[in-house]
């Protein structure tokens, strides 16, 4: 099995693979723009290689673009199928060599994919993982069933949730997960009964609601798009589907359980890279931002205090109820107001600053709806 990661590899060892096929190439495609490869699938034909493309009936983007592929594609020859529209979206991306060798991607063959966002593709040539990907490619271009047959192939709606869900309560020291948006309620209770039982869990992505026990913290040094989850450092899964509703029950995703130690190795070592790069990113933002912040903060304490009332008499009150009637309490009015309104300033400071940050929290998640929709 071989690695991809993205950005880096490039689109280069996806040309390069369709240019060495002896007989056929299938691919799977749900967005497209890189010329290089529409050339290398058009110059397969010509070698009289036998050149099938699934194109997905519709993405975000509208039907347009992708219409127009299909277009371009049977003008060069290859024999084009579009996927049903029983499912939300057809997702999946892979590409099939001469029925011996699975590439299955994370990425999609798009320059924004390839070149500017964490993305990862593996190449695998064991037989029963090409089989069943030839029986998926065969049962959507037919517009057929699919019935799951291979644990480690994992495929959505199928077996996904069951898959995913055994991979995450298999984890005995260590989860380090890449995912745009985990949402899934089922999914999160996993992952929060593993963190409780010990295991440390690091994600890069977004987490739909804030947990003490799950860290999380969004790629700040580039996009990120791939879906990946290690497990215990000698496990891994990558594919297509985040762990969310809609990825795991109504979209056609796809991905591969594996185990391969230097390729797990790698994935661990790029993963705590954009760990810690991520950190750092976050921790200079975060000083960046806390002075002014801090100087609201102030503003807003300074001016719940400016007319404080005397507090004195209402505390010596208090003091005598206490400690009783007979005591003699001397209390120094003016060091105690002061003090009374030191401590409401840090109150209020520590309540402004919540506020800010709760404003920025849902500012960011409003900005990133924005730029999805988009």
């Amino acid at each position: 099995m071989k690695l991809l990661v993205q950005p880096g590899d490039g689109v280069l060892p996806l040309v390069q693979a369709i240019n060495n096929a002896k007989k056929s190439v299938e691919i799977v495609i749900f967005r497209f723009d890189r010329s290089e490869v529409a050339k290398a699938l058009a110059g397969a034909v010509s070698r009289g290689v036998f050149v099938h493309a699934l194109i997905a009936y519709t993405n975000r983007g509208g039907e347009r673009n992708l219409r127009e592929l299909e277009m371009e594609l049977l003008d060069a020859g290859v024999t084009v199928a579009r996927t049903a529209d029983d499912l939300a979206r057809y997702h999946s991306k892979y590409m099939i060599i001469d029925r011996r060798e699975l590439w299955l991607l994370s990425f999609n063959f798009t320059y924004l994919d390839i070149e500017h966002s964490r993305s990862f593709g593996l190449v695998a040539d064991n037989p029963k993982l090409v089989q069943e990907a030839v029986k998926l490619f065969e049962a959507d271009t037919k517009r057929q069933p699919y019935s799951a047959g291979l644990a480690t192939f994992v495929v959505s709606p199928e077996n996904s949730r069951k898959e995913l869900s055994s991979f995450i309560q298999g984890a005995k020291k260590q989860l380090y997960i890449y995912d745009p948006e985990i949402s899934d309620a089922a999914m999160i209770r996993l992952l929060e009964e593993r963190a409780k039982e010990g295991v440390e869990i690091k994600i890069i992505g977004r987490l739909s609601k804030k947990n003490g026990n799950l860290d999380s913290h969004k790629l700040a040094t580039m996009r990120l798009h791939t879906r990946a989850i290690l497990r215990d450092g000698n496990q891994a899964f990558v594919g297509s589907q985040s762990l969310r509703e809609m990825e795991l029950s109504a979209r056609r995703e796809v991905g591969i359980v594996f185990r391969d130690a230097k390729i797990v190795s790698r994935l661990i070592k790029i993963f705590l890279e954009d760990w810690e790069a991520t950190a750092r990113a976050q921790e200079s933002s975060a000083a960046s931002d806390a002075e002014p912040d801090a100087k609201v903060a102030k503003k807003v304490a300074k001016a719940v205090t400016k007319d404080f009332p005397a507090v004195a008499p209402v505390l010596e009150v208090m003091v005598k109820e206490l400690v009783g009637a007979r005591v003699d309490v001397d209390l120094d009015q003016r060091e105690l107001e002061e003090s009374v309104k030191d401590a409401v300033k840090e109150a209020v400071k520590e309540v402004v600053r919540d506020v800010v940050e709760e404003v920025v929290a849902q500012s960011g998640t409003a900005s990133e709806k924005v730029v999805e929709a988009k």
